[in-house]
């Protein structure tokens, strides 16, 4: 039996499942499911597939995910970034609205899932960890403006094509301005009003009204079915969509989607594995933070190794599905939470209602204005634009705040995919420039203690003819160098210096390359007249150390335990 729980943790949560559990699941999946809706078709349009798309991509990986799923909120589903994503990448492949399009993003998903899984298995999620907080947060405010921008034609009903570049953007929005869609643009406003009121405004006013605080909540996280029953219903009784143009969704296929092969194109998997790859890091990157976030108010954990599998078979779903990449979205998982959400079973309901919709009640969205669409997807990516990220992360670490807006502009005047990847290769240079560059504290005593602190931050006293430096990093091929310079200097610039202690307390490994500049330093120090030791050396470095003819080259240098034992040895000499 544990075996089957490791497997599908859904079985764990079963075995105490209660009443009152499955009607906070119940409740919780239903409110999902109503703002899950809108958005998948929502994102559908934004990924430059049909809507419909966008709901079958809301049931069978939901379904999956409900199964092997180790977060008990997250809610799978399209998202607006890999949306965005898939529209960049498959755009370049093929035209959209065309059977190659639909299936370069069916491939995409398999693509997907399939990295997913083989991460897992080489046990490789912390590849995800390549992309710093920077990177992502510069990402996705410059992708949740590109993706407010693209909606834009929707919201004015503007006849626009789609642009490469912001500027490319907001140059056709000015020069079209002009023949914007009066009708569209009300509609659109309107949508944006119920919008920013059930979101900011209704719940308050509900409780004040002594509605139950536990009905109250749900009704204000159903703006966007609101949003669209309101658009629906307008056009069809004022017939908008024949007399003033107002485009519409139109007839959305009604029926479950159906299994079907998928057609594998090498040459077309190569066109697609870097954007493959990437929507799989960010989309699982983004999976695993809200779900640890969600699973922390619970004192819970989530498993990043089940994710990877969890998500990976959700996307090879929605491509057996006949549909486009899925990820977990945050602000559903928000509402997943907020709306009682005890098990992943809340997940299974919204997808049998996503179902039912999809079986039985597509005629209804015939009506319903791509510009309320479009507005929906304008307010659930304004969260995403976090400007004051970047003065906070100036104010912390100024590299980091660069990186960040470096990423941003990238993103917005380069594209997704050249931006995102330039600003992970910026982090990764800066990751080694701070390693090739560690941080070298000279030291000396405090007091009468056996403590030793950075002579630049605290009153200690050391001893002229002996310089006892901590090196903070490891010792490895990017770093020795600059260590071994720094030494020599310090030496060259104090004639006075006999000894040379390197403190290792810090030092995690070393690799051959430092090891080969450590035995030449001794030669170097020694024929200065000065003694090379080191002191404080973990069991790990001791082992390799030992290892190897270091020790042996060091003497008359010595290894001690601790700092205090070199310097009152040394001092005795």
């Amino acid at each position: 039996m544990r075996l089957w729980v490791e497997v599908f943790p859904i079985l764990g949560w079963l075995k105490n499942y209660q009443r009152q559990t499955f009607i906070s699941d119940l409740m919780a999946g239903v409110i999902v499911a109503i703002l899950l809706i809108p958005q998948s078709m929502a994102y559908a349009i934004l990924a430059g597939l049909p809507p419909e798309y966008g709901l079958y991509a809301s049931i069978l990986p939901l379904f999956i995910y409900s199964l092997l799923g180790s977060s008990r909120s997250l809610a799978v589903g399209p998202v607006a970034i890999a949306s965005l994503m898939v529209n960049t990448s498959v755009s370049q492949i093929a035209p959209q609205g065309g059977a190659e399009y639909l299936n370069a993003a069916i491939n995409l998903s398999l693509l997907v899932g399939l990295i997913l899984l083989f991460l897992r298995c080489i046990r490789l999620g912390g590849i995800v960890n390549f992309i710093s907080h920077s990177v992502l947060t510069g990402f996705t405010s410059a992708a949740a403006i590109i993706i407010a921008l693209s909606q834009v034609k929707h919201i004015l009903g503007l006849d626009l094509a789609r642009a490469e570049r912001i500027d490319q953007s907001l140059v056709d929005i000015s020069t079209h301005l002009t023949d914007t869609n009066v009708a569209t643009a009300l509609l659109s406003l309107v949508a944006f009003i119920i919008l920013w009121y059930c979101k900011n405004t209704l719940c308050k006013q509900l409780i004040k009204l002594k509605c139950p605080q536990a009905l109250a909540e749900p009704i204000s996280k159903a703006g966007p079915m609101f949003a669209l029953l309101m658009g629906s219903i307008v056009v069809w009784y004022f017939h908008l969509d024949q007399a003033s143009a107002v485009k519409t969704v139109g007839m959305i296929p009604q029926g479950l989607p159906h299994f079907q092969a998928i057609h594998i194109d090498i040459e077309l998997w190569k066109q697609l594995i870097t954007p493959a790859l990437l929507i799989a890091l960010i989309g699982f990157l983004e999976s695993v933070s809200v779900g640890t976030a969600l699973a922390s108010k619970k004192q819970e954990r989530i498993n990043p190794n089940k994710e990877l599998v969890a998500i990976g078979m959700a996307n090879i779903g929605s491509a057996f599905s006949g549909t486009y990449p899925v990820a977990g979205g945050f602000g559903r998982s928000m509402v997943n939470y907020s709306a009682g959400a005890q098990t992943t079973i809340a997940s299974a309901i919204s997808a049998i209602l996503v179902a039912i919709t999809v079986a039985f009640f597509t005629p209804l969205f015939y009506y319903l204005p791509k510009a309320v669409l479009g507005a929906i997807i304008v307010m659930a990516v304004i969260p995403l634009i976090n400007i004051a990220a970047f003065k906070e992360c100036w104010q912390f670490n100024k590299a980091d705040a660069l990186t960040l807006a470096a990423t941003f502009f990238l993103v917005l005047f380069t594209g997704v995919e050249v931006g995102i990847l330039s600003g992970i290769a910026i982090s990764i240079a800066l990751l080694i420039y701070r390693s090739s560059q560690p941080h070298i504290a000279i030291v000396g005593r405090v007091g009468n203690s056996e403590h030793f602190r950075n002579i630049n931050r605290h009153d200690v006293t050391t001893d002229s003819s002996t310089l006892a430096l901590r090196v903070d990093e490891s010792l490895y091929f990017a770093n020795t160098r600059f260590v071994e310079e720094f030494i020599l200097q310090q030496c060259a610039d104090n004639k006075s210096i006999k000894h040379v202690i390197i403190i290792c307390t810090a030092v995690n490994f070393i690799d051959a390359s430092a090891l080969e500049t450590l035995e030449n330093l001794i030669i170097n120090l020694r024929d200065e007249g000065v003694r090379l030791h080191v002191a404080e050396v973990k069991g790990p470095v001791m082992d390799q150390l030992n290892s190897t003819h270091f020790i042996k080259r060091l003497s008359p240098g010595n290894i001690y335990f601790t700092t205090d034992q070199a310097m009152r040895e040394i001092a005795g000499i």
